[in-house]
């Protein structure tokens, strides 16, 4: 059995089995200088993505560009409140919420400070992680130009390709443990 063993803040260093050898989990600047710079990239990804047109839609010679805000708007507007609501939060606030707490806490960390509130930072990113559902948008937004295909021009929109970027960020920065950035706070206060 394998008792999880603080490793040194800085360099790379890896834990590894004492039976078969495998590497069972990293520490060290590297991951956490990786993990930074992946979040900053999301958070530039879900800019682009907000404030731009994520299609243009041409039909009978007249062209529409609509973009997240525009397509809850008119979601609201057409009387799908609940739903404007839900994808409004899945789609647009819970990542930009998500986005901001990493960025928060990976900052402090990487500048060797132990953030203001970490518990109820991670308490609240390790909430909202499940509900931020941009790869759900992603795949909705992808249906709905396949099916419009063939009724009307269909324009993809830099909105699009920002969103396409950041679902692939945020499927990655799902993949890092967040109990590492609690082993790092640790040894920073310390």
């Amino acid at each position: 059995m394998h008792r999880r063993l603080p490793l040194p803040l800085r360099g790379s260093a890896h834990a590894h089995c004492s039976r078969c050898g495998s590497e069972l989990y990293a520490s060290g600047r590297t991951h956490l200088e990786a993990w930074l710079a992946l979040t900053a990239c999301s958070a530039i990804a879900y800019l682009v993505a907000n404030l731009n047109p994520i299609v243009e839609i041409e039909l009978r010679g007249e062209s529409t560009r609509a973009s997240l805000f525009d397509a809850l708007v008119a979601t609201w507007n057409g009387g799908a409140q609940p739903v404007a609501a839900l994808a409004a939060a899945c789609a647009f606030l819970f990542p930009l919420v998500r986005i901001a707490l990493e960025l928060f806490v990976l900052a402090h960390l990487h500048a060797g400070r132990r953030p203001a509130m970490l518990g109820r930072a991670m308490s609240l990113l390790k909430t909202l992680r499940p509900w931020s559902m941009v790869e759900v948008f992603m795949l909705g937004v992808i249906v709905s130009l396949v099916k419009l295909g063939g009724q009307t021009t269909v324009i993809p929109g830099p909105g699009l390709a920002g969103f396409a970027v950041l679902t692939v960020l945020m499927t990655l920065l799902a993949t890092f443990d967040t109990h590492s950035l609690w082993d790092t706070a640790e040894r920073v206060s310390s």
